[in-house]
């Protein structure tokens, strides 16, 4: 019984990566299982979502997800990124911002975070006007469930409140002419040490919030407005990583409710999908044969000679080193979700190869690579955790960090603090004047790249 009951383990654990990590080695293309090419706001004929065959998801029957195949986002948008305390922390919002400001930079994307510890969406809903619509964003990410579901079994008073409360976020959003996306709360680790309900398990509470994440769903479609799944690729993505990795690993963060930065790039991984961006920062095109290369808008190419390519980029990639098994790592969670084959495609094609494998130096790191695989498009971003770009992003995320650990301070110290309760507007206007230059670094941090890729025969 034991080897059976280790062969059905295995079994589901082959499943799930079938269905998690499949999409992530197949083409390139937008053609892609994971629906980059579909119409906007399509559903699939199938009504739920594929699950891995393994008991821990046997009574999760959820709503399939619209998928979207174009970008949300517009020239000179501004985003807001609101939430609960998960927002706060700072980090899926952080990401999002890197993201956008390296590897959109022609859409001169400004963003702004709300999060709020403690919030339920009603929270959001009574400050939204004061804090987050004053500042006049044009496209608005929502995150709130986590604390509406108050920690206990599902019960319809919940789910009444949620629907209420979210559509009215949603219905303000769109009467000051904001695009939306409504997402869903994530998963749970663990009941954790502030419920009140001791008694109700993981399961309990996990299937309570897919509840709010169907009703984000049917939200989302009434009010024609995108919807960004946090909550299946979470709960999916923290099972793998425990049977891929380690029993204590924790996608939902180690008190149950708050990721590390593995869980909060499975979030931001969620909400660039609910945005339809379309994942291409480049690709770099060899021709062995006729000694010629070319290089997509966004890079600049220098020279090609002696199979040494020189190319100045004006678009990063999401850069990210670290140990894949901790779920304190970025890394981490690119390796569950297929973040880098959706949204993190710098290629390089090698045409007309006449050696069998090639090696590519690219910055202090070298690989090798068969023809055909070069022929079909490496994917740099992924093979090199370490590049030319990493020491150039580091700098636009930590000054992604500084605002938007301000704009905490200028939210919850400043507005509603003893400077905001005294004079509201002048406020606003100090504030923003200290916000302005923490805004400005970030796009000055963003400067070009010149860097070179070697391809030598073996």
């Amino acid at each position: 019984m034991k080897i059976i009951d280790k062969l059905v383990k295995q079994v589901g654990l082959l499943l799930a990566l079938a269905l998690l990590s499949g999409c992530a080695t197949s083409s390139p293309s937008k053609s892609s299982c994971c629906g980059c090419a579909a119409d906007p706001a399509k559903v699939s004929a199938r009504p739920f979502e594929a699950k891995p065959a393994h008991p821990y998801f046997a009574k999760f029957q959820l709503k399939k997800a619209p998928v979207y195949g174009t970008s949300y986002l517009k020239p000179g948008d501004r985003l807001a990124i609101c939430g609960d305390s998960i927002t706060e922390q700072k980090m899926y919002s952080r990401i999002l911002e890197t993201y956008l400001t390296v590897a959109l930079p022609e859409l001169n994307i400004s963003v702004r975070q709300y999060g709020w510890g403690g919030e339920t969406a009603s929270g959001f809903l009574a400050r939204m006007t004061n804090d987050c619509l004053r500042f006049k964003p044009t496209v608005a990410t929502t995150c709130y469930g986590m604390n509406d579901h108050r920690y206990r079994a599902y019960e319809p008073e919940i789910g009444r409140l949620y629907r209420e409360q979210s559509t009215a976020i949603v219905e303000a959003f769109k009467s000051a002419g904001v695009r939306v996306v409504q997402g869903s709360p994530g998963c749970v680790g663990k009941n954790p040490n502030w419920s009140q309900d001791k008694k109700a398990t993981m399961e309990d509470l996990n299937l309570n919030l897919a509840e709010l994440r169907g009703i984000g769903i049917e939200i989302a479609q009434s009010e024609q407005v995108r919807f960004a799944d946090v909550f299946w690729p979470m709960l999916q993505a923290g099972w793998l990583a425990q049977n891929r990795y380690q029993t204590n690993y924790a996608i939902a963060g180690g008190d149950g409710v708050h990721p590390g930065w593995a869980g909060h790039l499975v979030m931001a991984y969620a909400f660039l999908r609910g945005l339809g961006v379309p994942g291409d920062i480049g690709t770099f095109t060899v021709d062995l044969k006729a000694k010629k290369a070319t290089v997509s808008p966004g890079h600049d190419l220098v020279s090609f000679d002696a199979g040494q390519l020189k190319i100045t980029s004006h678009r990063y990639p999401f850069c990210a080193a670290g140990d894949i098994g901790r779920d304190d790592q970025i890394r981490s969670g690119m390796s569950l979700v297929p973040f880098n084959r959706e949204f993190n495609r710098l290629l390089l094609v090698v045409k007309n190869g006449k050696a069998r494998s090639y090696r590519v130096t690219w910055g202090g790191e070298s690989r090798i690579f068969s023809a055909q695989q070069l022929a079909q498009g490496v994917n740099l971003a992924e093979e090199f955790a370490v590049n030319p770009f990493s020491e150039a992003f580091v700098k636009v995320d930590a000054a992604v960090k500084a605002k938007q650990d301000f704009e905490t301070v200028q939210i919850k110290q400043k507005f509603h603090g003893a400077d905001g309760k005294a004079d509201l507007e002048a406020t606003v206007e100090r504030t923003e004047k200290e916000r302005l230059p923490l805004a400005e670094a970030v796009k000055a941090a963003l400067v070009p790249v010149t860097h070179t890729i070697g391809i030598e025969p073996q």
